[in-house]
């Protein structure tokens, strides 16, 4: 019995395929990217992408977001893009995006930092994303409430995950995920 079991596993393999869940589809957007071009979802069609919610001048853990978003960078094939959209658009212009893009050490091949309409935006993350945002609750350090978690979509722009930034393991969790869905 025991080798019987030992040749099932030799020959079927011992790892598991991860089975992700569908959430929900990203709705269409157009927004503009630190570049100044004009960026839509199906910019993205036939990438997987993960994707947060941050602003540039957050006194909070946006700049802790971005940090494990550069090791996602380092981290992840080439294929897989990474999208951050700020929830300050009023403060974060194209020109201030790509300042901080810099600083970061963001490939602008495939690390994209959007603007654009506040409304679309807080729409796109409360509807399309369900992830929470607001500009009316936040402390003194961080005015804009929003969430800390990154988003996996797969390459047809649903999204598959929703990942932790503070929780031990989240973040190989996200990788091994986003690996599996290329």
């Amino acid at each position: 019995m025991k080798r019987a079991i030992l040749l099932l596993l030799l020959t079927t393999g011992c790892s598991r395929k991860v089975e992700l869940p569908v959430m929900n589809t990203v709705p269409e957007f157009a927004l503009i990217e630190s570049s100044m071009r004009e960026m839509r979802n199906q910019d993205l069609a036939g990438k997987v992408w993960i994707a947060d919610f941050i602003y540039t001048s957050c006194g909070g853990f946006c700049p802790l977001m971005t940090q494990k978003m550069k090791k996602l960078q380092d981290a992840l094939p080439k294929d897989i893009r990474l999208v951050s959209f700020s929830v300050d658009p009023e403060n974060d212009s194209p020109h201030v995006l790509a300042a901080y893009a810099h600083e970061y050490g963001a490939d602008p091949e495939r690390w994209f930092f959007l603007t654009g309409d506040k409304h679309a935006l807080y729409t796109l993350s409360k509807e399309g994303f369900k992830l929470p945002v607001d500009d009316t609750d936040g402390t003194e350090l961080d005015p804009i409430t929003h969430s800390s978690r990154f988003t996996l979509v797969d390459a047809q722009g649903r999204i598959r995950g929703y990942y932790s930034m503070d929780e031990e393991g989240e973040l190989a969790r996200l990788i091994r995920d986003a690996q599996a869905l290329l």
